[in-house]
């Protein structure tokens, strides 16, 4: 080893230079991980493969500006040197910094990291007055010679660079070593990676166009960090998320901020940052500092609707003043991939001198238009295209950006599916060969069967036990089944065993393989209106993991011993077991089974059958009770009309069907919801400081306002001071005359909630893992790792856990608590894309549903005023599951008059809003809308050429719709007694809706089948919306941004009762 110095020169945080000399120490033995190293270095973990033509060593330069290049998994043998590392980190943030860790953490890319700054042979120290981009380029180069000298010229080394003075010096002195141009690198190695050449083509132009921005100051320049720093530590400024408001994305956003980030005292509420001056270049998701206005320039939240489409020109209605502030300093960007379309080509050529650079329009009304410079404006006319941001100088009033990729043509199903997939971050490839070669064998011909060596460790089930599953119709991936059985009675009398049998993932997924790896990466399944991509590849998602009746599958099982009077636990087991579900039901069928409608079919045993209903019935019994329980310790009941897509074999959308909620999906959610308590008790007490849970924190007060007012409206009182008192006041809020009134307060309630999260025990107290929605003290998902890969981490996490206590092995958890936080963290940012992006394609199909009707002809509907607004109010129409904004002023200040027969007319005259109603006032009277009335409404379609289309409502009528009963039906049965959340409105709605589609598919003279490329992308085998078939089952506590809307302002969203798999 050798001591050194090196020399850093600095700033301080006044401004002057400093010089600082620190020890640097040189060692010979350094890891060049390559599998062709002949010196036998230590290299552990991720190693270059030895199968690729050339190793690649791209300068400071090229990984600073070029990355997404490098990120193509086609480039392999890429080498980065510690200089190149260095300077992305000092130049580029430690967002870019992050990106490149990750790339070379992840093991499908063949790359990995040199210390070259610590290898005696290829440091180079800094020559007096050499710039820093020259010593940078001759460290990387000499990198380069040292490894191909280190592996003794057994494999050609290439050095790319934009310098092209290096280019002339370097290339020709070393045998072996090449120095190329990225543009010459791509075209002589790769000149079929189509992708890669745009992609150069196109951050290179961006860069040509940077240096030549303007010098006039568009904004104030952001403080330095340690000011900011400084700042944050004294409470002069406050750090925290930018959130823009999508309807007044001008002028409109708000700053979130972390309580223990907050130093100001007087600050308890989010801080406005009004007008895009006072953003100063900040972008929707960036970390920001703010600083506050003055109290006097304090201003409050818009309340009218969406400016520019009922709100007069210059109007400024305005809540109570909030605290005010401007963006001072940026802490960290958080760009990602933004789709974008081209202007019009009038637009296009009239935007300065170089007809070259264009303002493109985000689809995401929340980020600014964006600058790139484009040879393709003509050619992409009316086309998606994907861009990133490079830069927003402060002499510019836009950001810059460069284009990635071409989605395709706007309005097309396929482009607006995969615009809605990349504005959620979710990048979905095919799984890899080599992801497929993990795969157990399993085909028609030659299924997968049992290991004899498995079925001597696991406890067999299979004779002993009724199993059985019962999940939507048509469901191929069954995550979990169900068995109760008598027992012989104990001491204390008679006894129950309640046994849940989760599919047994973690035997095929291997921590550490490729798929476990991909698995991770997309922590979920992600389920869209016509399709879902899976996070396992088929063979285990549908097939080998699958519990399907009638076969053998192995399952990690949890199993009470019950006492069958109180149901007091005696006991409890954990283990991996070998089952055989008996029967696979759905859930109507199951429902029927229990209300003695429907016979099995035939070819199911007859003798089981009535064992089969008994188990019903018991797990019926017991599922009340433990509800029971759970409503004792204060678990609210938040639910609301489930509506799904119905499609043709053309993936046209038919009809929007509401779902009938039966009690069997309370009775399975139990279950789920017990199996996921008594799992994360037993992990948490094994692994205190790393298990992974999941919690749901107490709202805040002030978000319960708008639930509070509307409830006191019509005399009821919401106390909110406990969910157990909130779950009371809400049991209480019921209107005789209008069952609506309960569902809209709780989704109101639903809307003030917080996201339940997921989080690592070591980083958390523990009097904060408490669920407030399902009232429990320790909760986690645990039975659905076929679609959860957290569920997955809780499965190894128990096998661990029992593998301590038969004292097979001193195991401990995989994960340290900093490694799990972080997945935790990761895994809630999956999952509240995957909610999004469904929410987002769920109003695509409505949108092309209402599309193709006669805004003039098409048939109104009931809907219900459930928000007052300053120029109109919100409702919600429960036959389709919708909420949008009914305008009652518009744009030429004209308001809307009820005749005497209820229609509604425009004239000119005024408006007034109060607390519970608003009023219009015109020459020919007054007309009062209240909270709760219902109106009827006209629903159409308002197209966007840069944006989503959205749905827009036309107030016909101040009174109730009816819709006309249908003639010579026959009555349906009436529901059973013990169905639990249901009422009149949906059973009206739903059967309304059922005849609505019988008539149109008699008409059509067939039924719908699934087309290929249905079967391609989802395992149902009935054109319905698994996705949201499973929305009970699978939704505990909607979040805000979950909640579909339509229209503009504060929506209000469809909401699901806590139960299982994702409270």
């Amino acid at each position: 080893m050798i001591k050194t110095e090196k020399v850093l020169h600095l700033k301080s945080s006044r401004g002057r230079k400093v010089r600082v000399v620190r020890e640097h120490y040189l060692r010979e033995l350094v890891p060049c991980y390559s599998s062709l190293c002949q010196a036998e270095c230590a290299n552990e973990g991720k190693v270059l493969s030895a199968d690729v033509t050339h190793y690649v060593v791209p300068d400071a330069g090229v990984t600073r500006d070029f990355m997404e290049i490098l990120e193509f998994r086609e480039i392999q043998g890429l080498v980065f040197t510690q200089t190149a590392c260095q300077a992305v980190q000092h130049s580029r943030g430690r967002r870019q910094y992050n990106r490149l860790r990750s790339l070379l953490k992840d093991p499908r890319h063949d790359c990995v990291l040199f210390a070259n700054e610590f290898q005696e042979y290829s440091y180079c120290p800094r020559e007096k007055g050499e710039p820093q981009d020259k010593w940078q380029t001759r460290c990387v180069y000499q990198a380069a010679v040292w490894y191909h000298d280190h592996l003794a010229g057994l494999k050609p080394v290439v050095m790319i660079t934009e310098d092209q003075g290096a280019v002339a010096e370097y290339s020709s002195l070393n045998c072996g070593v090449y120095v190329l141009s990225t543009l010459e690198y791509l075209r002589t190695f790769w000149p079929e990676l189509q992708a890669a050449h745009e992609l150069y083509g196109s951050i290179a132009q961006a860069l040509r166009e940077r240096g030549n921005e303007g010098t006039e100051r568009e904004f104030a320049e952001h403080l330095p960090a340690e000011v900011l720093e400084a700042g944050i530590k004294s409470g002069r400024y406050t750090q925290g998320t930018l959130n823009v408001n999508k309807h007044r994305a001008q002028h409109e956003a708000f700053v979130r901020f972390d309580g223990s980030s907050n130093k100001n005292s007087e600050l308890d509420s989010d801080v406005l940052v009004w007008g895009g001056k006072n953003r100063n270049r900040a972008v929707h998701g960036d970390m920001v500092a703010v600083e506050l206005l003055p109290k006097g320039e304090w201003r409050g939240r818009t309340t009218a609707l969406t400016e520019g489409q009922g709100e007069e020109k210059g109007e400024e209605s305005q809540g109570q003043p909030m605290p005010t502030g401007r963006v001072v300093g940026i802490l960290q960007r958080n760009w990602r991939d933004y789709v974008v379309t081209f202007p019009p080509r009038e637009e296009t050529q009239s935007q300065g001198r170089n007809s070259l650079r264009i303002l493109a329009t985000p689809w995401d009304q929340r980020i600014p238009k964006i600058r790139i410079s484009t040879h393709q404006a003509d050619t992409l006319q009316d086309h998606r295209v994907i861009v990133r941001l490079d830069s927003w100088d402060s002499t510019s009033l836009y950001p810059n950006g460069h284009s990635v990729r071409v989605l395709g043509r706007a309005g097309e199903l396929e482009t607006e599916v995969q615009t809605i997939l990349i504005e959620n971050c979710i990048h979905i490839a095919p799984f890899s060969e080599a992801q497929l070669r993990e795969m157990p064998a399993s085909s028609p011909e030659r299924p997968w069967t049992v290991d004899p060596a498995e079925v001597v460790t696991r406890r067999d089930l299979r004779d002993t036990h009724l199993v059985f599953s019962i999940d939507p119709r048509g469901c191929e991936d069954v995550d979990d089944t169900l068995s109760v059985r008598s027992l012989p009675p104990g001491p204390q009398g008679p006894r129950l065993e309640l046994g849940v049998h989760i599919a047994d993932v973690t035997h095929f997924v291997k921590e550490g393989t490729l798929t476990d790896l991909e698995a991770r990466a997309r922590a979920t399944t992600y389920y869209l209106a016509d399709r879902r991509y899976d996070m396992l590849p088929a063979v285990l998602s549908a097939d080998v993991c699958s519990l399907l009746g009638g076969v053998d599958r192995y399952a990690m099982s949890v199993m009470w011993d019950l006492d069958a009077q109180t149901l007091q636990v005696n006991r409890v087991w954990y283990g991996r077991t070998l089952i055989r579900s008996s029967y696979q039901l759905y859930y109507e069928q199951a429902q029927a089974l229990l209300n003695g409608e429907e016979s099995i079919e035939k070819t199911m045993e007859d003798h089981k059958l009535s064992h089969l209903i008994e188990a019903l019935e018991t797990l019926t019994q017991v599922a009340r009770h433990l509800r029971a329980q759970r409503d004792q310790g204060g678990a609210l009941e938040l639910e609301g009309v489930e509506v799904r897509a119905q499609l043709d074999e053309d993936k046209n959308i038919t009809a929007l069907v509401p779902r009938q909620p039966l009690e069997v999906h309370e009775t399975v959610a139990e279950c789920m919801i017990y199996a996921n308590h008594w799992v994360a008790r037993k992990i948490q007490e094994r692994f205190p400081q790393q298990a992974l849970l999941r919690h749901h924190p107490p709202p805040r007060q002030e978000f319960f306002t708008q639930l509070q007012d509307s409830a006191r409206a019509l005399g009821f009182t919401i106390d909110t001071r406990s969910n157990k008192a909130l779950a009371d006041s809400l049991d209480q809020a019921v209107d005789p005359q209008d069952p609506l009134v309960n569902r809209l307060l709780r989704v109101m309630a639903t809307q003030a909630m917080s996201n339940a999260l997921y989080f690592s025990t070591g980083a958390c107290p523990v009097d904060q893992y408490y669920h407030y929605g399902l009232a429990l003290d320790r909760y986690t998902h645990f039975t659905s790792p076929i679609r959860r890969y957290a569920d997955v981490i809780v499965h190894r996490l128990l096998t661990a856990a029992i593998a301590v206590e038969e004292g097979a092995r001193p195991a401990k958890a995989s994960a340290s608590n900093k490694e799990l936080e972080e997945m935790a963290q990761h895994i809630n940012n999956k999952n509240r894309a995957a909610q999004h992006a469904q929410k987002v394609s769920m109003e695509l199909f409505q949108c092309l549903y209402f599309r193709d009707k006669d805004p003039e002809t098409a048939e109104c509907c009931d809907a219900v005023i459930y928000a007052i607004r300053t120029n109109g109010v919100l409702v919600f129409i429960p036959q389709y599951g919708l909420k949008g904004a009914l305008y009652l002023r518009n744009r030429e200040g004209q308001v809307v008059r009820v005749s005497q027969d209820g229609r509604c007319v425009w004239e000119a005259g005024s408006l007034q809003r109060s607390l519970d109603h608003v009023s219009t006032t015109t020459a020919s009277g007054t007309s009062t809308f209240r909270l709760f009335q219902h109106v009827t409404v006209r629903v159409s379609v308002q197209t966007s050429r840069c944006h989503a289309d959205t749905l827009h409502l036309e107030l016909v009528s101040n009174r109730a719709h009816r819709a006309p009963e249908p003639p010579d039906r026959t009555p349906r049965a009436a529901p059973p007694q013990g169905t639990r959340g249901r009422s009149q409105l949906v059973q009206e709605v739903v059967r309304q809706a059922e005849e609505a589609l019988l008539q149109a598919e008699e008409k059509k003279g067939r039924v719908s089948e699934l087309s290929k490329e249905e079967r391609e992308f989802r395992q149902s085998k009935t054109p319905n919306l698994y996705s949201l078939l499973e929305e009970v089952r699978e939704q505990a506590l909607l979040d805000l941004t979950a909640c579909g809307a339509v229209g503009g302002g504060p929506d209000l969203g469809t909401a699901a009762r806590p139960c299982a798999t994702s409270a």
